[in-house]
């Protein structure tokens, strides 16, 4: 008998597993999110072992990590470090947008991007998974399907509530994730923009949650940009029109200044612009600017959100402009670039 009973372990997991993608199937998710990787997804966000009944599912707070240790430890099913992004996109990240999980409900303001991002069962889908496998079942999966779309509208609600209103220098409005580096670049934009860039235009604003949040696609192309998905691109980019600059602007809270490696990038990535390319780092807080000051780039600005109508100068040369080397090629200049200098304010 004792022989029999990693047989019996095997095939309850295995009976478990096809219940939850037999429930995923009947939520009408596609082939991807009901395949086994999002079957085992949801079986650890219920804290569903293979001995514990339906009507005892629960809606722990769990992380990609602790996800894939408790697949790992009650089914068997091991994933290595690098699955987590599959496990992300392939099924929680979906999961997300079908409104079966929420995403930080303890503290909607934390970062898409933080370490410490967790998922849980959104309770009505809590609800309807403790009745698999009873007489239930058949009424409550029609009821919930019936309310999906209102229940996925609710959630969408109330996640735009805690978003980053952003307002454009011609009065449009972008809505960034909350948390992490978003009020900043709320600040550059509203602050920093007027005050020396006044009349520019917006080109580009990155986010955790959509790298392309603001794109000008035919504005960044009409400078002979164009910007690739898989490239680093700054956090924000302006062309201020009347000096005709291109204001590439880093937001810094945690990481990420305009070093002497990230200005040679940058310098690279648009080394095709038509207007000359001005780097800029910009912090919350002078606080903030002291853990990275030693590692900004030479010929590079700093603005602090703190002291808005204030910029640092990292050279005397010249007053927020760009340099020799990144300045445009003149018509007919065999690619010599124009020397420019700019007037000081």
């Amino acid at each position: 008998m004792p022989a029999d009973k990693p047989n019996r372990k095997t095939a309850a997991r295995k009976h478990r597993l096809a219940e939850a993608i037999e429930a995923l199937t009947a939520l009408q998710f596609g082939p991807k999110q009901r395949n086994e990787t999002a079957a085992y997804t949801l079986l650890a966000l219920l804290a569903l072992r293979p001995d514990v009944s339906w009507v005892d599912a629960q809606a722990p707070l769990r992380g990609i990590t602790p996800i894939i240790d408790f697949i790992a430890e009650a089914y068997g099913n091991r994933y290595a470090p690098n699955t987590r992004e599959t496990i992300r996109d392939d099924a929680v990240k979906f999961f997300v947008e079908e409104g079966l999980l929420l995403r930080n409900p303890d503290d909607p303001n934390r970062p898409t991007n933080s370490g410490k991002t967790v998922y849980q069962i959104e309770p009505a889908a809590l609800a309807l998974f403790r009745k698999v496998g009873t007489l239930a079942w058949t009424e409550a999966l029609k009821e919930y399907l019936a309310g999906r779309e209102a229940l996925k509208y609710e959630i969408t609600r109330k996640r735009n509530l805690v978003r980053v209103p952003v307002t454009l220098p011609d009065g449009s409005q972008v809505a960034l994730s909350p948390g992490g580096q978003n009020p900043l670049i709320r600040a550059i934009i509203e602050h920093f923009c007027p005050a020396f860039a006044p009349g520019g235009k917006v080109l580009y604003i990155g986010d955790t949650e959509n790298k392309f949040a603001h794109l000008e696609t035919a504005g960044l192309a009409a400078l002979g940009v164009t910007l690739d998905s898989a490239a680093k691109i700054p956090d924000v980019i302006v062309h201020d029109t009347k000096r005709n600059w291109l204001l590439l602007i880093e937001a810094v809270t945690s990481a990420g200044p305009v070093d002497g490696k990230r200005r040679k990038e940058l310098k690279d990535l648009f080394a095709g612009s038509k207007a000359g390319l001005v780097f800029v780092t910009a912090f919350e807080t002078r606080r903030t600017m002291q853990a990275f000051v030693s590692h900004i780039a030479w010929e590079s600005e700093v603005w602090i959100a703190e002291d808005p109508d204030h910029m640092i100068h990292f050279n005397g040369e010249r007053f927020l402009g760009p340099y020799p080397d990144v300045m445009p090629a003149a018509p007919n200049s065999g690619g010599t670039a124009i020397r420019r200098t700019s007037r000081g304010r």
